[in-house]
């Protein structure tokens, strides 16, 4: 029985040196292959920087293509990157062999990361989308080197307000929609593209937005379909609601002016049109696709509700004019259809809109 213990004893005490022995190697085989792979985020480092000075050279160049430098000022300006960038990838070289010692120094990994990108790095200058100087904190965005002249951006546009129709032969106090309870809403994204080379006070602002258009119809009235003429006539039932909505599909396109400010750096420049003024005309066009009424009544005390889909004739293809005028985001704005509302009517009746618009960055 004791020689039986003495072996179990014995190999306890193997199995147990065997296992440290194991956790020890992996320990070393751990922080052996982070110190390879900081090795290997040497190379990288070199070839960010590079990739860093390679741009702002361009910069140079575009500017003294240009005129805006001398060759003298382009030649001082590149000497002045190049020992910039040099200095980054010594001070940079440092931090990555001060991890590789501390790894091998020490017996296990002692929080140290591997890659630059989990670092964060101090970015001073200024935002390119406003007119302010900044200090600001981040991580360096995929490294790559900023575009030297960006004249295209793009935004989020949200739109909304009062809509009506002007009808042939009546004043728009005399609609039959009600002036309050008719309303438009549109939503789209529109890009905006500078015109000019050397000036930023003509933009072109083009996109895609999807336009909402109701219409309320007074009294207990609805629309109805008769041989392809769109009419309104007195409901059978007292009417809660009663509401027509024109779905159309357009591209709009407009001429934007307004003051911008430029913001110069050594490696970009941009405008911005941050708390400025800004005037926009032009128009839109499209196709309309779908119509859809809604009636809400009482009917021996029960609430019913109808949507009615299509059949109501209107325009496939549509076009008007459309304006706005305000200040940094917001916009007054306004809309008008060249295209009526319903085809082949024997009064013809174009929608119009007045409300807000949003410009989103």
């Amino acid at each position: 029985m004791q020689t039986i213990t003495k072996c179990l004893a014995f190999l306890a005490l193997w199995l147990s040196a065997q296992l440290i022995n194991a956790q020890d190697s992996t320990q070393v085989s751990s922080n052996q292959i982070k110190i390879e792979a900081l090795k290997l985020e040497k190379n990288k480092v070199q070839e960010q920087e590079r990739a860093l000075l390679k741009a702002k050279v361009e910069a140079i160049n575009i500017k003294l293509e240009k005129g805006e430098i001398t060759n003298t000022e382009a030649e001082t300006l590149k000497k002045e990157a190049a020992k910039k960038h040099a200095l980054n990838i010594e001070s940079r070289m440092a931090i990555v062999d001060s991890k590789i010692d501390l790894l091998a120094r020490n017996d296990n990994d002692y929080g140290v990361k591997i890659h630059d990108d989990e670092i964060n790095i101090l970015r001073i200058g200024t935002d390119e989308n406003t007119s302010d100087d900044l200090v600001y904190v981040g991580k360096p965005s995929n490294d790559k080197p900023r575009i030297y002249d960006k004249r295209t951006s793009n935004d989020l546009v949200i739109a909304f307000g009062q809509n009506n129709a002007l009808i042939d032969g009546e004043s728009l106090n005399d609609s039959p929609y009600k002036i309050g309870g008719s309303r438009f809403f549109e939503i789209g994204w529109a890009w905006k593209t500078r015109v000019f080379k050397n000036t930023n006070f003509l933009r072109l602002k083009y996109g895609l937005s999807v336009q909402m258009n109701g219409l309320k119809p007074e009294g207990n009235q609805y629309f109805v379909n008769q041989n392809g003429n769109i009419v309104l006539e007195e409901f059978a039932y007292e009417l809660d609601k009663s509401k027509l909505t024109v779905y159309n599909f357009v591209a709009p396109i407009h001429f934007e002016f307004g003051p911008s400010k430029k913001i110069e750096k050594d490696d970009y420049f941009r405008y911005s049109t941050t708390n400025k003024l800004k005037f926009g005309i032009g128009g839109y066009g499209g196709f309309n696709i779908g119509a859809r009424q809604k009636l809400k009544y009482d009917l021996d005390g029960d609430n019913k509700k109808e949507k009615q889909k299509g059949n109501f004739n209107t325009t496939k293809l549509v076009y008007g004019l459309s304006a706005y005028i305000g200040f940094d985001d917001l916009a007054f704005y306004a809309k008008y259809d060249l295209s009526p509302i319903f085809n082949d009517q024997v009064i013809s009746q174009n929608n119009i809109s007045l409300g807000v618009r949003f410009d989103i960055n």
